[in-house]
């Protein structure tokens, strides 16, 4: 049972005594027999600087059906606070510096495992290039681990514990909710 945490752990073992005989553990990732991914992880935000709202709208906005990527379950929150927020892109399109789809935590090292971490299949994004931005307080946000994607090279990711951040820029409308960014560096290093 190697790559088990704990809390993966006992989310399986709690579903099991639950009586979830549609679910089974394959190359380590509980799976619905039916062949849908479940959701793995749990919803971890900053503990200071971010207030839990109840914005069902936003959190549909940033969840995913199975294969789709997206958040896989979420929780919205209002940022009281400037917090700061990565963002993998790639320069051949520019607006993506502003994208909807950040983190809390810097990029996994080298594409392939970010790529895995975040669950992103190769045709969203060729990405190479990082910005490190403060969300603006006052923002509206959803946090919650990744969903799976299913790509059009037949490849697929499950669903991640990595959480991933939705911010719901729109540079189009010029609806940006991230400031002060440091200049963009070449990505990976």
């Amino acid at each position: 049972m190697s790559g088990f945490g704990p809390k993966r752990l006992v989310g399986i073992l709690l579903l099991g005594l639950a009586g979830c005989a549609d679910m089974a553990v394959i190359d380590g990732t509980l799976v619905f027999k039916g062949g849908d991914w479940a959701c793995v992880g749990s919803v971890e935000a900053p503990a200071a600087g971010l207030e839990p709202i109840d914005d069902v709208k936003l959190v549909e906005i940033a969840r995913g059906a199975p294969g789709e990527g997206k958040l896989c379950t979420g929780k919205a929150y209002l940022v009281l606070q400037a917090l700061p927020v990565y963002r993998v892109w790639d320069s051949s399109r520019p607006a993506g510096q502003y994208g909807s789809w950040w983190s809390f935590s810097p990029p996994a090292a080298g594409l392939d495992a970010y790529r895995e971490a975040e669950a992103i299949c190769p045709e969203w994004s060729a990405p190479d290039r990082l910005s490190v931005c403060k969300i603006k307080p006052g923002a509206r946000i959803a946090v919650g681990p990744g969903q799976s994607a299913q790509c059009a090279d037949g490849s697929s990711y499950p669903p991640s514990a990595a959480n991933q951040v939705y911010i719901p820029n729109d540079a189009g409308k010029g609806n940006i909710f991230v400031e002060n960014c440091a200049p963009a560096v070449p990505w990976p290093q």
